[in-house]
């Protein structure tokens, strides 16, 4: 196994979307370790304080190639990355071993026609919050005394599909803008390869998010993570599924949140009846005993998302 440091610059960052055709930030074999930088703020940063500025990320904005521009996304990705003898059909492991904001502020961002309310909130607004990194909490309003809980994590974790040029905003089966505050540090992430290589991105970061991240955006922030990536030649999957420290993950992507609870709670029977043997009838019993469905997200359109919950602590043994 080797451990990699996978820097952001002009090479191995790329814009707004997923591609098949972008060369790869870093080449890797199945159970390498990567720490990774990421940063946030593309469209932003021409109107951010200085403590929200790196050399690096302004080079970045000011200097990225035409050919990392993807799509009309507003993410900056860090990838993608190779993994050796990925093939399609395959499942990559993607283990979120450590996650931590970079830069000590953040911002969220209220975009005109976007959001659960895009009405009743019409005109954009940009807000920096400082974040404090010793005390690992927000207080927004600044001098509100509210006092919001860092929990960091990356809202982007995906691969590349046979599209060249796919948007980073929506979700997917090949995981993409998930934007789940569940996986945080300690989490697992399992994708489905759709190409050779898996060509594995990762942005997004966000230092706090409610369920359904409702204005847009969270405290995006600029982020630093430790990955590890495992090629799991023994799992089948069509879609993400995800474990953290006590849940079991399942997730559903759809245009309306009833279709994407139906998706999600689908994706929880099948996952039962393959992992822990139940006949499908009984799995569905057991999500209405013991399963928890939360809105995942309401804003990435056209995709909203909803993610089941299954408590490990129920369960006999591991189950992936």
């Amino acid at each position: 196994m080797t451990h990699h440091i996978l820097k952001a610059t002009t090479s191995t960052v790329h814009l707004g979307g997923f591609s098949h055709l972008l060369e790869p930030a870093l080449i890797v074999e199945s159970g390498d370790t990567i720490d990774v930088e990421t940063y946030s703020g593309y469209h932003v940063y021409d109107k951010a304080p200085q403590e929200f500025l790196t050399q690096e990320f302004i080079d970045i904005c000011e200097n990225l190639p035409a050919e990392r521009k993807v799509a009309g996304g507003p993410h900056l990705l860090t990838g993608p990355i190779y993994v050796q003898d990925a093939e399609p059909g395959d499942v990559l492991e993607v283990e979120l071993q450590a996650i931590a904001p970079r830069l000590s502020i953040g911002f969220n961002a209220i975009r005109s026609g976007w959001g659960a309310l895009p009405q009743q909130f019409p005109q954009p607004a940009l807000r920096f919050i400082p974040l404090d990194l010793v005390n690992n909490f927000a207080e927004f309003p600044a001098g509100s005394g509210i006092k919001i809980p860092l929990k960091p994590f990356f809202g982007i974790l995906g691969v590349a599909t046979d599209d060249a040029s796919r948007t980073s905003v929506p979700p997917g089966a090949y995981g993409g803008n998930i934007d789940n505050r569940q996986l945080q540090a300690g989490s697992r992430l399992f994708l489905p390869v759709f190409l050779p290589g898996a060509l594995f991105s990762i942005g997004d970061g966000h230092s706090a998010q409610g369920d359904g991240e409702v204005n847009v955006t969270a405290i995006e922030t600029s982020m630093n993570g430790r990955i590890k990536l495992k090629l799991r030649k023994d799992l089948q999957l069509t879609t993400p599924i995800a474990e953290t420290s006590t849940d079991m993950i399942t997730m559903g992507f759809a245009e309306t949140l009833d279709e994407a609870l139906e998706l999600a709670l689908k994706n929880m029977i099948d996952y039962l009846e393959c992992f822990a043997n139940l006949t499908p009838e009984d799995a569905y019993v057991l999500c209405s005993l013991a399963v928890n469905f939360h809105i995942t997200q309401v804003v990435n359109s056209p995709q909203k998302g909803v993610h089941g919950m299954l408590s490990k602590s129920i369960l006999p043994k591991s189950m992936l």
